[in-house]
């Protein structure tokens, strides 16, 4: 589904539009910094050809995305499973230091993270019983476990940025986060991303 399968996307995506990535990156930090552009952004699916969820496509402009500001999102997901809990989403943040790509720990629950139950999370931002915000409503897309198999697409959609502070140690520059999401031991769907950041 779009969720789960954005689960990788837009799990991995607490680095792009931090709006999409819960509220723990608009929280004040010591030395931290506003994050003011998002850019050179691509993917890739990154799975075995067994894995039964693939994102068919996803589109983020503009390129640059600025911070606040507006962003436009298209994306598909074709899955092949049905995924209930508990779903597991392992992420490796790499930054790039001249040639050489260093993985960043996991800080705050963010970095290099792996989140056990991202069911439980989606319930937490949208609680369950409550309707599925726009543009998923208008497009049947579930925000919640479990996810039927099927294929799901969001049309270009809108979304406004809102001011995002970004944690001292992440600094400028280029950065590639691979997403994998799996359900008992199983892997079910692996994105990789890559982008850079730019703050003040």
């Amino acid at each position: 589904m779009l969720c789960a399968g954005l689960a990788l996307a837009l799990c991995a995506l607490q680095l792009v539009p931090a709006a999409l990535a819960g509220p723990q990156l608009l929280v004040e930090r010591s030395g931290a910094r506003r994050l003011s552009k998002v850019g050179g952004f691509a993917w890739e699916n990154c799975g075995d050809k067994r894995d039964p969820v693939v994102v068919q496509s996803l589109s983020v402009a503009p390129d640059p995305i600025s911070i606040p500001g507006s962003l436009r999102v298209s994306a598909a997901v074709n899955s092949g499973k049905t995924m209930g809990p508990p779903l597991k989403a392992m992420l490796t943040v790499e930054k790039a230091l001249g040639e050489l790509w260093i993985q960043l720990p996991c800080i705050d629950q963010l970095g290099s993270c792996t989140y056990d139950d991202v069911c439980s999370m989606l319930d937490d931002l949208i609680p369950p019983g409550t309707t599925c915000p726009e543009p998923l409503l208008t497009y049947g897309i579930p925000c919640h476990c479990p996810f039927k198999a099927g294929s799901y697409s969001l049309p270009a959609s809108d979304f406004d940025l809102p001011d995002v502070e970004l944690p001292s140690w992440m600094t400028n520059g280029n950065y590639r986060v691979r997403a994998v999401v799996s359900n008992g031991g199983e892997e079910l769907a692996c994105v990789k991303l890559a982008f850079s950041l730019q703050s003040h």
